[in-house]
């Protein structure tokens, strides 16, 4: 792996045949927590999961913390492993462009100690703009192997 987090649409799109890369889109507004969630079921990068701010990438804020305070680790490890996200895959991380929630999760990965993940250059924009497939259909649960799976920090 390249010392980039970065990587380009053309390039996601091939290694995607590939098991052991995931993509999980991040695509989320502050001003509307649902729209991310509709955007993807609208279309999304062919095999991606859906990670949701709120409820995947952040624990309920208290009152003396932030508006998304980081999650529990093992409950994220949990999550992860439920999309199929092991030690042994490389995750690639998007939102609609700009990275700041698609960041979030390729920090929230390397916190939990996992080197091998990525974030889209240009996020889903960038996809699109390369004219590369994009599907409406949601992927089938694919458990990590437990060998392989995330442990909290």
């Amino acid at each position: 792996m390249s010392d980039s987090p970065l990587i380009d649409a053309p390039t996601l799109a091939e290694q995607l045949a590939r098991p052991d890369w995931i993509a999980v889109d991040c695509r989320f507004s502050l001003l509307d927590a649902n729209a991310g969630r509709r955007d993807y079921e609208r279309g999304h990068i062919p095999g991606a999961r859906y990670a949701d701010l709120d409820a995947d990438l952040a624990a309920r804020p208290g009152p003396q913390e932030g508006r998304h305070p980081l999650p529990d680790p093992a409950r994220l490890a949990e999550t992860l492993g439920l999309w199929g996200i092991d030690r042994g895959c490389t995750v690639v991380a998007y939102d609609e462009g700009g990275g700041a929630i698609a960041s979030r999760l390729w920090w929230l990965l390397r916190w939990l100690g996992h080197e091998q993940s990525l974030l889209l250059d240009g996020g889903f924009a960038a996809w699109r703009e390369a004219g590369l497939p994009v599907e409406t259909e949601l992927p089938s649960s694919r458990p990590g192997n437990r060998d392989g799976s995330l442990s909290s920090p």
